[in-house]
């Protein structure tokens, strides 16, 4: 898993990222709990993630896309990556997790939030369990509410997403 990447570098650490987003990090036992409570199985790559660093604002931030989405013509943006800690606004089953934005917000019921965005909630990063169902290998989309909750795939999986993230300074913000 991750081979050839450098996890080393990979989280910013700020002292806001500590406080929202990073986790304990979980047993095994405690992600088999978040999947029972979210009705998925979470990727093999997400849980190898969370075992190293539960959740956290990356150094890389953007996403290539091929087609123009509301946030910008070549690229999304991502704040943070959800961990699996309940305790955590900013996680998975947190309070401002999956349920939330599925219950609250009107997103589609299509899986599990795993990235919020610098857009305040109107657009999410989704894991989209639509063609693999409940225990497959979901792609990861992103979800634009303010565009009737346009669903714009980014990759085919967890992993192929956090190798793709880079700098948001590789893009013309204009």
């Amino acid at each position: 898993m991750f081979e050839s990447f450098d996890l080393s570098g990979f989280w910013r650490d700020s002292k806001y990222a500590l406080s929202k987003y990073v986790g304990e990090i979980p047993t095994d036992e405690y992600v088999k709990s978040v999947e029972d409570e979210l009705g998925y199985k979470l990727p093999e790559s997400y849980k190898y993630l969370i075992k190293q660093h539960n959740g956290g604002i990356p150094n890389n931030t953007a996403f290539r896309t091929d087609i123009p989405t509301s946030w910008s013509k070549d690229h999304i943006a991502i704040e943070g990556i959800y961990g699996v800690d309940r305790k955590l606004e900013n996680s998975v089953c947190g309070e401002l997790g999956t349920e939330f934005w599925i219950d609250e917000w009107d997103y589609p019921a299509i899986g599990v939030v795993i990235c919020d965005t610098p857009t305040a909630g109107h657009e999410m990063v989704f894991l989209d369990y639509r063609e693999c169902g409940s225990q497959g290998e979901p792609k990861v989309v992103y979800v634009e509410q303010e565009n009737d909750y346009r669903i714009v795939p980014l990759s085919d999986s967890f992993e192929e997403f956090i190798k793709g993230l880079v700098s948001a300074d590789d893009f013309d913000l204009e």
